[in-house]
């Protein structure tokens, strides 16, 4: 049954369908560029994209055109040289088959093969255009590397470039040999199995010439290679990883790879050579002659030197190459000024009260841990189900009104939006109902309150406290991640109060405007999400949000920066401005040992929170530098760029190639500058890199007798590294209290204290990223963080009250544990919260402080201090039933004193049987009302001293001072205490 043609009909509508599928992915291609264009014009940054665009347009169309234009030359040559046909063979019968059948279609298929290698080879090209610009505006780094006396910028900007053309040359070169070859024998100017000669002169020419171009390559690639031994990483044990010459480089691959490159240039010159004499025979001995060279040079001689020369020798062999290595990688990584201080890690100081006066003086103890108190925040100050805070807050720094950065350290987060916490899901309520955050919260980060709670300076919705005003609203965050829809008809949700719900409409020009329906159909296909070009809720003046984390805005308009794990928020003239610090790095710094960021910034914190790794954590580095300090405003998002490092070459390359981004480093203001700090992440890669090359001797290094390690943090069970802690705190030779970032390093493989190392952190300061390293004597035992935490868990006293705090559902969490040098000894502090007994959040309970073999475990730092240095002036009485002391009943004449006192071991009492029971709030009820009872005492017996009564002075609380409820956690008249 013959089936007939489709109707006119039928083929009207196929054709309309296959018209509009091609519509369809073309705008779908259209909408992803479009909406990027669209986003960096709003965010000011529309050079970064156009830069980066036609960069890689440029580079594709070139490198594309040149791939297919080498290898359609050369198909289109060997087709030219082909030979006349005439009697075949069984072999050329056959191919003539293949063709007939393809000369209908030769220019088709030719241009199919070109585009196909040209596609290809520009989307690979594209992908460099990073290379591209830093070679096209790299600039000098000023200094030379010891082996062949070039500047810096030849390795960094340079050597990758020609890397890459030498690649694309030998993909070229290959390709080209291949389609040749396979014309030549296409067209018969190849033979198998023909009898005669195998190929004919035109073809053996061609492919000569192809050949001599591969080995004139691979010649430049030995050239090449010489340079690149000062930057190739190489398994080595005095070192992890090793990047430059050692003997055996210097002293026989160096010399092979230029023996090797005279040998490729001859044997290239033989394959151009059959040009005139036709014959294979000369290229092919050069070339089986160069294969051998490179066996026996280039690889069997250096094994030679290595076990004959370097072994039995190695260390005077290896040191000057050694200290070559120390001087570049301390060099790389900012380190080379580090001041290493011999320290002995014990007091010599008998004078027990001056050691506890000199506590004050040399740290601002923060025992309000920023890792440990976010449900705190959370339970606290949370006020919404539909806010949160980050799982880790931050430290900053503000002086006692609030206003500006000083004298103490600050515990700070901000409320965002919390979309999983919102009464009904769905895209309305998700993207244009609730679509930002409300306010700071901050909390001292030397004391809590006598419940164990942060005391407050910025809190309640809105925020009030000591931050004065600014703008509250937090539409950009760490935990924004979806977009949302604003400024348009729909009303959004501001806040509640006691008076209900507050409404908003977004008052910035950020985002982009959704009036255009061009514009929300090109949304609607980016974010597959049809309502967003038909709903109603989208009018005049309605805006798009998204990418919306500081990290992503950063790294968006800064493609070129390694962006800090860890963005924080400060209050900056009367905006939240989230701070972000971003890096420049590099691969290339010739002799500097390499590391990988995501290792070497892995701490404990990471590993159960993945937001604060860094940002591009696989790549390998051997150079870095904090040249970039970033903002994102909290309610605009406007990103701003300043340049930190004034002297970075590689920051000034990516200034150039992309010019008016990065504002100059005066443009920062005061206040901003006050809030910028040393960055975490950079502060942990240096730390890796001084744990092996704190050293400047090639000997030591080589014998690896002083390496350290990062200890693992003793508080948490995942066994990484503990993390660094940033603390006002004074080192040795320091005068005054700096705002510090700190670590610690006990020796490779043992849990004894080596060393103690503090970076000056507060920008501004002429010290501002010293860093110190207290050195501890080898020949002396000084107990390093593991052994501080097993101590204190060993003793029994401590012991039985850990296990009477973790009765019932109560549990113990063990806060940051700070060391500051003090009088020649070291203090170790540690705060201990209680989670549990119907609270949700933990609470401080306890603090553990250690100096000098004497160990504390009181109620606040104050009476942990004073016990420990024994300046406390009280003498111990003899414990009761319970474990306290025994001490008389306070008695008063004055029936209203008397009263009071009465009411205050009553409350006593109810504070000692809510601790046996783990009832936390019984307990912080009980001590409520004995500081009130204890109040009304001292009022009623002031009244009566001043009408002339006789009545009795009140004596002391009659809690116990041995027990977990002794005196009050601060006090106006004490130190801040935890």
């Amino acid at each position: 049954m013959r089936v007939g043609r489709p109707s006119r009909r039928a083929r009207t509508l196929l054709m309309t369908l296959g018209v509009l599928a091609v519509l369809g992915m073309a705008f779908t291609m259209f909408a992803g560029f479009w909406t990027d264009w669209l986003w960096y014009r709003s965010v000011n940054y529309s050079s970064v994209f156009t830069t980066t665009l036609w960069t890689k347009i440029g580079l594709f169309f070139v490198f594309g055109l040149l791939m297919a234009l080498a290898v359609g030359f050369n198909i289109w040559l060997a087709h030219r040289l082909r030979p006349p046909l005439s009697a075949m063979s069984m072999e050329q019968q056959n191919l003539d088959r293949y063709r007939m059948g393809i000369a209908p279609y030769k220019r088709w298929l030719l241009l199919g093969i070109v585009s196909l290698v040209g596609l290809i080879a520009g989307a690979s090209a594209s992908s460099q255009w990073r290379t591209w610009l830093m070679w096209v505006n790299g600039v000098s780094f000023g200094q030379k590397d010891p082996q062949f006396h070039l500047d810096i910028s030849f390795y960094t900007f340079d050597l990758p470039w020609y890397r890459f053309l030498l690649g694309f040359g030998f993909a070229a070169a290959i390709l080209s040999v291949i389609a040749a070859a396979l014309t030549h024998y296409l067209y018969g100017g190849l033979r198998i199995t023909s009898p005669g000669a195998r190929a004919t002169a035109a073809a053996t020419g061609h492919l000569s010439v192809l050949l001599g171009v591969f080995v004139a390559l691979k010649a430049v690639a030995y050239w090449l290679d010489r340079y690149g031994l000062a930057v190739k990483s190489s398994d080595f044990k005095a070192t992890d990883s090793w990047t430059g010459l050692r003997y055996v480089d210097a002293n026989a691959y160096l010399p092979a790879k230029t023996i090797l490159f005279c040998i490729a240039v001859i044997c290239a010159l033989l394959f151009f050579a059959t040009l005139w004499r036709r014959t294979w025979q000369l290229p092919v001995i050069g070339f089986g002659l160069m294969v051998l060279s490179a066996i026996l040079i280039g690889g069997l001689y250096p094994a030679i030197v290595q076990k004959f020369q370097v072994q039995p020798n190695e260390q005077a062999k290896e040191a000057p190459y050694v200290t070559k290595n120390l001087k570049a990688t301390r060099e790389a990584y900012g380190i080379d000024d580090t001041q290493v201080t011999e320290y002995d890690g014990k007091s010599t100081t008998t004078d027990k009260t001056t050691l506890r006066d000199d506590v004050d003086a040399t740290a601002s103890i923060r025992v309000v841990d920023p890792n440990v108190v976010s449900p705190t925040f959370q339970q606290l100050q949370q006020m919404r189900n539909y806010y949160a805070f980050p799982t880790n807050l931050d430290v900053d720094r503000y002086s006692k009104d609030g206003k500006n950065a000083g004298d103490q350290d600050t515990v700070i987060g901000l409320r965002e939006l919390n979309l999983a916490g919102i009464p009904k899901n769905n895209w309305i309520n998700d993207h244009f109902r609730y679509t930002h955050g409300y306010g700071v919260v901050a909390a001292k980060g030397t004391e809590a309150d006598a419940e164990g709670r942060p005391v407050f300076t910025e809190s309640n919705l809105p925020s009030k406290g000591d931050l004065g005003t600014y703008q509250q609203r937090v539409y950009y965050g760490e935990k924004t991640t979806e977009y949302s829809i604003v400024g348009g008809p729909q009303k959004e949700i501001d806040y509640s109060d006691d008076n209900g719900e507050k409404t908003y409409s977004y008052k910035d020009k950020s985002g982009v405007n959704l009036s255009n329906p061009v514009n929300r159909a090109a949304y609607a296909v980016a974010f597959s999400e049809p309502q967003i070009l038909y709903s109603g809720a989208i009018g005049e003046g309605s805006r798009i949000l998204y990418n919306r984390t500081p990290k992503q805005r950063v790294e968006a308009v800064a493609p070129w920066l390694t962006i800090d794990g860890d963005a924080y928020p400060a209050v900056v003239n009367g905006k939240i401005q989230w701070i972000v610090d971003a890096y420049t790095t590099t691969n290339g710094y010739p002799y500097s040992s390499r590391t990988t960021l995501g290792d070497t910034t892995a701490d404990s914190l990471t590993a159960t929170n993945n937001q604060r790794a860094v940002v591009a954590q696989q790549n390998q580095v051997n150079y870095i530098r904090n040249s970039v300090k970033a903002t994102v405003d909290a309610y605009t998002g406007q990103v701003k760029l300043y340049q930190w490092d004034t002297k970075d070459p590689v920051l000034k390359t990516w200034m150039k190639a992309f010019p008016g981004t990065v504002e100059p480093k005066t443009d920062i203001s005061t206040d901003l500058m006050a809030h910028l700090r040393y960055p975490q992440d950079l502060f942990k890669v240096q730390r890796e890199l001084l744990a092996r090359y704190h050293v400047e001797d090639a000997d030591t290094f080589l014998s690896g007798s002083e390496v350290w390690q990062v200890p693992d943090d003793p508080t948490n069970k995942s066994g990484d590294a503990v993390p660094p802690y940033y603390l006002s705190m004074k080192m040795p030779d320091q005068s005054a209290q700096a705002f510090s970032l700190t670590t610690t390093f006990t020796p490779n493989g043992r849990d004894n204290l080596s060393a103690f190392m503090s970076v000056d952190a507060e920008a501004g300061t002429g010290d501002y990223g010293k860093i110190r390293i207290l050195k501890l004597p080898t020949n002396t035992t000084v107990n390093g963080p593991k052994q501080v935490q097993s101590q204190f868990n060993s003793e029994q006293d401590i012991a039985e009250t850990i296990s009477l705090l973790n009765r019932g559902d109560s549990n113990v969490e063990y806060g940051n544990l700070l060391t500051v040098p003090l009088d020649g000894g070291l203090l170790y502090v540690e705060p201990v919260y209680v989670r549990g007994g119907g609270l949700k959040y933990p609470l401080l309970r306890k603090v553990l402080v250690t100096y000098g073999g004497n160990t504390a475990f009181e109620d606040t730092l104050d009476e942990a201090l004073n016990k420990v240095f024994g300046a406390d002036g009280s003498t111990t009485q003899p414990p009761d039933d319970d474990g306290g002391t025994t001490k008389p009943p306070p008695t008063s004449s004055n029936p209203t004193v008397q009263q009071a006192l009465d009411d205050a071991q009553k409350a006593f009492d109810a504070g000692q049987e809510a601790l046996k029971k783990g009832d936390w709030e019984a307990y912080g009820r009980a001590q409520k009302d004995l500081e009130d009872a204890l109040k009304r005492a001292e009022d009623a017996q002031a009244a009566a001293d001043k009408s002339g009564g006789s009545s009795a002075k009140p004596s002391s609380s009659p809690s116990p001072r041995s027990s977990p409820s002794s005196s009050p956690r601060s006090s106006p008249s004490s130190s801040p205490s935890g």
